[in-house]
This record gives structure tokens, sequence and C-alpha cells, in this order.
């Protein structure tokens, strides 16, 4: 059953900041409560995780395209 468990974190870090095993461990814990406890099928939750940075102070993408991006872009001609 699909089910999805939000997160307001940046690209590549939806489970914290690296070396924070404590929010890290919390994230994980609350997903997989989804997971268990979700209604219905498609059923959203938000978890209540917060990046401790501003988020005009948050790096919420990598500086780079992914290489899949960079094809796809190269090929639109951009």
């Amino acid at each position: 059953m699909p089910r999805v468990a939000a997160v307001a974190h940046p690209f590549g870090r939806p489970f914290g900041a690296v070396g924070d095993a404590d929010t890290q461990r919390a994230v994980l814990r609350a997903a997989l409560h989804v997971i268990e406890t979700a209604p219905v099928p498609g059923a959203v939750a938000t978890l209540p995780f917060q990046w401790p940075e501003e988020p005009a102070a948050t790096k919420w993408g990598p500086d780079e395209p992914s290489p899949i991006v960079a094809m796809m872009l190269q090929a639109r001609g951009r």
C-alpha cells in the first residue's frame, strides 16, 4: 500500500544532517510509524521535523545538476 512520510529537509538529506544520529533515528522511526498506521492507500503524513537552519540559509539542492538531469538539459538545448 503506497504511503508518504513527508519531511521538509534539503535534497539528499531526508533523515537529517550528517552526523546527527538522534534526528536520523527519530525520522526513521516516525516514517516506519506512518507505514504501520496509514489508514488508506495513498495516505500522506507530514512529519514534525524542522531543518535546523533558516530556509533562506539552507542549501536545498546541489550546485551542479545530477548527471541524468544534465544530460536531459543538454538534450533540450539548455
